[in-house]
């Protein structure tokens, strides 16, 4: 049976952290000078209707570094930009490559590639969830705070967005306790939260206050405040969620050694100070590298084991 990476609740505790535990030691075999090339022979279809920087390389420098291939498709090199069936692109696509990495706009564009491909597809990002980035933030989490996952209190400030709709479910998978400060109308799915706060071990709670929220937090999230596709909402926004900036300021509300995420690209002095971004507490530069490095994790066990 094909396996795919469409979201984190696809997956129990055990298979997300074989991902995060996989990408740690294929970290550190790489600092050792150990070579990966479990992906020889192997090519990836990268359909990307969302262009990309940091997504785009690290998929790409991932497949590279293991022996393998990446073929590079923007919304407008495919016959997507034609309408052409998504079922009849998934059933080609899979004759030509051995997995199928896909940034797209709706969640149903994936579900139906997957519906019909006979490889693997991967979820690089949609409007609903962003799964490969989340693993990647928590393979930070991991590295930069010397307790288990499951005694950890994460907090998002922002826009209930992909990344907080895929950090919710990844609360619910793993462990940890979530909660998320979002201002009125922005809040993260409705549904998406209420099965995963039903699975639950520990509290993932949605307030206003990010003041609150970031208390006895443990590490802080945050993301840009508009995304791709929602530029006309730009001046609304940042007047909606200027309370919502991560700076020095909030921090002052959290632990000393309280860890900041943010997942790049990012408007400085906006949704996060230049001066948090660039401070200690900020490991956004780690997040990015680790992007790579667990792509690598993903690449490897779907399509060697697909």
């Amino acid at each position: 049976m094909t396996s795919h990476l469409i979201s984190l609740w696809d997956f129990n505790k055990e298979e997300l952290r074989h991902y995060i535990d996989r990408a740690l030691l294929l970290k550190k075999e790489v600092v050792e000078g150990i070579r990966h090339q479990q992906l020889t022979g192997k090519t990836i279809g990268m359909i990307f209707e969302k262009p990309s920087t940091r997504t785009r390389v690290s998929f790409e420098a991932a497949m590279y570094a293991m022996g393998g291939q990446a073929i590079y498709l923007s919304g407008k090199d495919t016959q997507l930009a034609r309408n052409e069936p998504l079922k009849d692109m998934a059933r080609v696509m899979s004759r030509y490559v051995d997995g199928l990495v896909v940034r797209t706009f709706g969640q149903a564009i994936v579900d139906e590639l997957a519906a019909y491909a006979s490889v693997p597809v991967i979820n690089a990002l949609t409007d609903l969830f962003h799964p490969c980035q989340i693993l990647s933030d928590i393979m930070t989490i991991l590295e930069v705070k010397d307790r288990p996952l499951d005694e950890l209190k994460i907090a998002w400030v922002g826009d209930g967005n992909n990344m907080a709709n895929t950090w919710i479910q990844a609360a619910a998978r793993l462990d940890f306790e979530l909660i998320l400060a979002c201002p009125d109308g922005y809040e993260p799915d409705a549904a998406i939260l209420a099965a995963a706060q039903q699975a639950a071990g520990k509290p993932i709670t949605v307030m206003r206050d990010p003041r609150k929220a970031v208390q006895d937090a443990d590490v802080v999230n945050c993301d840009v405040w508009a995304s791709m596709g929602q530029e006309d909402e730009q001046e609304k926004r940042l007047n909606n969620f200027q309370p919502y900036q991560v700076n020095s300021t909030l921090l002052s509300h959290g632990k000393p050694d309280l860890t900041v995420l943010h997942c790049l690209p990012a408007h400085r002095d906006e949704e996060i100070t230049d001066e948090v971004l660039e401070g200690p507490q900020c490991v956004a530069w780690d997040q990015a590298e680790n992007k790579m490095h667990i792509h690598k994790a993903i690449l490897e066990k779907h399509l060697l084991e697909s």
